[in-house]
């Protein structure tokens, strides 16, 4: 693996430090965090809650909490490629499209470590939300937007109910990440 090749691999994650979360952007918030600043807290909530989920003797099997790390770090990278696409722009593109221009960036971005093709099939766990790992992330991609939407809501931004209205139809995976968004809602300011 060349220098080359793993500059280019930094270059797209720091890439993200610039890409804004724009279903915040298009609701007018200030001051609005990056697909990094989202990345980072997923990975510190993602460790916390494999950590608190293992502890707690609710599991068949302990989650492996070194790949769910793994699987959350990975889990936005392609958007440096194809930036953050908001919620209202779905409405007009095939979720096939979307799904298949993400792998499609995912696999580029990779190609040239010699892991790539684990990293991808990881990447693939929590598109496809195949491993208790994958869905663990899935949970906390949820748990996080809704974190920082309570803080944005806290500073005095308002019209952001349509985020909440989405979470209340999303079927958790892990009744702690349940239990967890219930709390986040009863925070809510009035």
């Amino acid at each position: 693996m060349s220098t080359e090749q793993l500059l280019s691999l930094f270059f797209d994650a720091a890439t993200l430090k610039r890409v804004p979360r724009s279903g915040w952007l298009l609701r007018n918030v200030p001051q609005v965090e990056s697909v990094a600043d989202h990345s980072y807290s997923m990975a510190v909530m993602t460790l916390a809650l494999a950590d608190a989920l293992n502890a707690s003797g609710a599991l068949a099997e302990p989650l492996d909490a070194g790949r769910a790390l793994t699987i959350s770090v990975l889990h936005d990278l392609a958007e440096s490629r194809l930036t953050d696409l908001p919620g209202p722009a779905m409405r007009f593109l095939d979720p096939q499209a979307k799904s298949q221009a993400e792998s499609a960036a995912i696999a580029e971005i990779l190609r040239s470590l010699p892991s790539a093709e684990a990293f991808q099939a990881l990447w693939h766990e929590f598109e496809d939300a195949t491993s208790p790992e994958g869905r663990l992330v899935c949970d906390t991609d949820k748990l996080e937007m809704m974190v920082q939407c309570l803080r944005y809501e806290r500073a005095g931004v308002r019209g952001l109910d349509e985020f909440w209205a989405s979470v209340d139809r999303y079927q958790w995976h892990y009744s702690l990440c349940a239990e967890l968004y219930q709390a986040l809602k009863a925070l809510r300011p009035s």
